[in-house]
Parts: C-alpha cells; sequence; structure tokens
C-alpha cells in the first residue's frame, strides 16, 4: 500500500539518515515530499525550506530532534496525518500529547528499518 511521506527535516547530505530515508522510500514505491534547512533534490525528490501544505500525507517521519520539533507542531498538525514516525534521537513526549489531542497515531520507530522489514 502506498502511503505518501514526508520526511521532515531532510538532507541532501548522503551520509545523513534522512538522505537515506528519501532513497529507500523511493526505492519501495512511496510518493515523497521533504523538507529541510537546505534546498536541494534527493532521488528526484525535492527539498523544499518552507511549510508547504501537502495534501494527503499518510505519515511524517521525523529528522528533527525534540528543539527543533516545536516549530513544526501547527504544520504537523495542520496537515493531519495518519501517523507520524518519531525515529531513534526524536523522541518527544510533548509532540505525541499534542498528537494524541489530535488524534494523530505515531509510533516510535526507525523508517529504515520498517522498510527493511516491510513493515512500513
Amino acid at each position: 500500500m502506498k502511503k505518501k511521506t514526508l520526511v521532515l527535516g531532510a538532507s541532501i547530505n548522503p551520509s545523513r539518515y534522512s538522505y537515506l530515508a528519501i532513497q529507500r522510500l523511493i526505492s519501495n514505491k512511496q510518493e515523497v515530499e521533504a523538507i529541510g534547512s537546505k534546498e536541494g533534490e534527493v532521488s528526484g525528490v525535492k527539498i523544499c525550506t518552507t511549510r508547504k501544505i501537502f495534501k494527503n500525507i499518510h505519515t511524517i517521519t521525523l529528522y528533527l530532534n525534540k528543539r527543533n520539533q516545536v516549530q513544526f507542531y501547527d504544520y504537523i498538525v495542520a496537515l493531519n496525518p495518519k501517523r507520524v514516525l518519531f525515529n531513534p534521537g526524536t523522541e518527544n513526549i510533548e509532540l505525541e500529547k499534542l498528537l494524541s489531542k489530535n488524534n494523530i497515531a505515531f509510533e516510535k520507530a526507525c523508517t529504515l528499518v520498517l522498510l527493511g522489514l516491510g513493515e512500513y
């Protein structure tokens, strides 16, 4: 099943996990949008630096630490995704509570592992 995914904290640096996530999502035939601090492109996916309102986002996968997530709280809720994935190092109880309050599911899981196991 296709799950349109927003990679929040995307990077053009090949050594970053967000870069690998974009590559693997594309190779798993998922539609991908990306927002990062620098514009660029990874596997044909343009990385935006603005909070564009994307339609039909199923999953937001976080690659931002807790401190850098705060500025995106309202944006994440406004996109109304089906779920948010907290990759290792992005765990945030405050955001989890906000997601629960807005009936948005979340998981503490690694996008790369889920894709590797076929459980994305």
